[in-house]
């Protein structure tokens, strides 16, 4: 492949999935009614896991599709797991979080509020892969979500950006392509480096006092690179490389989200640091 097509691939896919928010949509989310196990409003945290789990998916994702694999991980764990979807746009169905992140963590806030009373618990852990483990901050940080936040663990979040490989780097060479993702898909712009939601998020340390934050982080990441970046600094945060655990991981931007048990399993210790055990590369068959 010559070079210059192997530059514009992704970046043509960066501006198709800006595009497709002026696709009107005929067909309904398949999530709306999930056929899942999580999302049980009746289920009550046990004393051994006394907070819900709330699984925010990435941008282009869904409180289904994300979470089939992990959702079921966690409840065969004993935990009562939930869902949400957020950063609709109108006649987009099926891929979300393509809304204003800052938006999108005021509809986190209202799910958060409406989990904690449903389940009776004091505060709940969340999990988010990609933009699911960023745009949560915002939650902390602005919308009073500390105070009803144990921990935050993100599955190769773009904390300070998601940059493709560097490609977000060629978009002032197309004109009008920066405007065309901020008008039509703003939640994809303000993951670009240097946006003003970044900017502002990071102003003043990555993290707030009193949550914990894990960061598990793949460095065959081609889409929140360099992996590096997603990495947090701050006293109560833990920065797992999945390589570093299991050299034998291949797992990049999407797998470790969907599918990756040894990710899994750094979650489960994440979310009961008390009782965790060793992740290796036999972590993937337990």
């Amino acid at each position: 492949m010559l070079p210059w097509k192997r530059v514009l691939r992704p970046l043509t896919a960066l501006l198709v999935a800006a595009a497709v928010a002026t696709v009107p949509a005929a067909t309904a989310h398949a999530s709306s009614a999930p056929s899942t196990g999580w999302n049980d409003y009746s289920c009550r945290p046990s004393a051994a896991h006394p907070r819900p789990v709330i699984l925010v998916h990435g941008t282009l994702g869904n409180s289904v599709d994300n979470w089939l694999s992990l959702a079921p991980y966690l409840e065969d764990r004993g935990y009562c797991v939930f869902s949400l979807d957020y950063g609709q746009l109108s006649g987009v169905p099926l891929f979300y979080g393509l809304g204003p992140i800052d938006k999108s963590a005021q509809q986190l806030s209202d799910y958060v509020d409406k989990v904690l009373s449903a389940t009776g618990a004091a505060k709940a852990d969340l999990v988010g892969h990609s933009q699911g483990g960023l745009m949560p901050r915002y939650y902390l940080r602005f919308l009073g979500g500390a105070a009803k936040v144990n921990a935050l663990v993100g599955l190769a979040p773009d904390n300070h950006g998601a940059t493709l490989s560097g490609l977000t780097n060629l978009l002032p060479y197309f004109p009008g392509a920066a405007d065309l993702i901020k008008a039509t898909t703003p939640g994809l712009a303000d993951q670009i480096p240097g946006s003003a939601f970044l900017t502002k998020l990071n102003a003043g340390g990555d993290t707030v006092p009193g949550v914990r934050y894990t960061v598990i982080a793949t460095k065959y990441d081609e889409v929140a690179t360099p992996w590096q970046s997603q990495y947090l600094s701050g006293s109560d945060v833990t920065n797992v490389l999945l390589q570093d655990l299991c050299p034998l991981d291949l797992s990049e931007h999407v797998a470790i989200g969907l599918f990756d048990r040894i990710a899994f399993h750094e979650v489960a210790n994440a979310l009961d640091p008390a009782h965790a055990t060793a992740t290796t590369c036999a972590s993937a068959f337990s």
